[in-house]
């Protein structure tokens, strides 16, 4: 199987401007999101920005990048862009994998492939873990899924699902950022409008399923830290690496 790597990257960051700059013991954020997903199985892995600064600084740890647009308003519009500039087919395999994720497993990014890749009736997959702090159930940060039998997204949202969720029952699951689409897909995407209930949750994913494409979900099949959205998780990762952990 083969699939393709793409980190969506920008400078501008409400609560950590140039966060895929920042350094994490001696390398740039993005540079630890590269080496993760230059680990995997990836037949390439780029790096898709806006910005001049993230290019000069992935092109010096001599990452692929490319400079797109600075009209996109999401790092899928990105990811598109390079996509289509790499005359991707549309059967090809694209993996999203976030500039803020410097944790994130190689095994993470390989499975979230495999899993598009058996489920043909799906346009996109992703993957989720089960929510066992009672405070991360009720907080509108941690986004939760609710799947039918056969794995595929019912919904996704903010609030609490489903209804009655606890931490013992262990019947909340935490959704995780990371995404492979289908080409085909991705051109579609883009072209749709944002829907009512994307903009309401603020989560991308619902055009997906709004227009009727099929997310198939898998357990993650090991444990994915968190990214880092805050100074807190910055020191955090930069904690756990100087652990000599990964």
């Amino acid at each position: 199987m083969n699939f393709t790597v793409i980190i969506p990257a920008r400078y501008e960051s409400s609560r950590l401007p140039g966060k895929p700059l920042l350094d994490i013991n001696g390398k740039p954020m993005l540079q630890h999101v590269y080496e993760r997903a230059l680990a995997s199985d990836a037949t390439a892995v780029y790096i898709a920005t806006d910005d001049e600064r993230i290019q000069a600084a992935a092109e010096k740890f001599d990452a692929k990048v490319y400079l797109t647009s600075s009209d996109h308003r999401s790092g899928t519009d990105r990811i598109h862009e390079v996509a289509a500039a790499l005359k991707l087919s549309e059967d090809a395999i694209v993996v999203n994998v976030q500039g803020d994720e410097p944790l994130m497993p190689p095994a993470a990014i390989n499975q979230v492939a495999h899993n598009l890749d058996i489920h043909e009736a799906a346009g996109i997959s992703s993957l989720y873990e089960t929510i066992s702090d009672a405070e991360e159930i009720d907080d509108s940060h941690a986004v939760k899924v609710v799947c039918d039998e056969h794995g595929y997204a019912l919904y996704f949202s903010r609030a609490t699902i489903p209804y009655g969720s606890n931490a013992q029952a262990r019947n909340c699951r935490r959704h995780i950022g990371i995404y492979a689409y289908r080409v085909s897909t991705l051109n579609q995407f883009v072209s749709w409008p944002h829907s009512q209930l994307e903009i309401q949750e603020k989560l991308e994913q619902l055009r997906a399923l709004y227009h009727g494409v099929k997310i198939h979900m898998e357990v993650a099949s090991e444990n994915v830290p968190g990214g880092v959205d805050t100074e807190r998780d910055l020191e955090a990762v930069r904690v756990y690496l100087a652990s000599g952990k990964l």
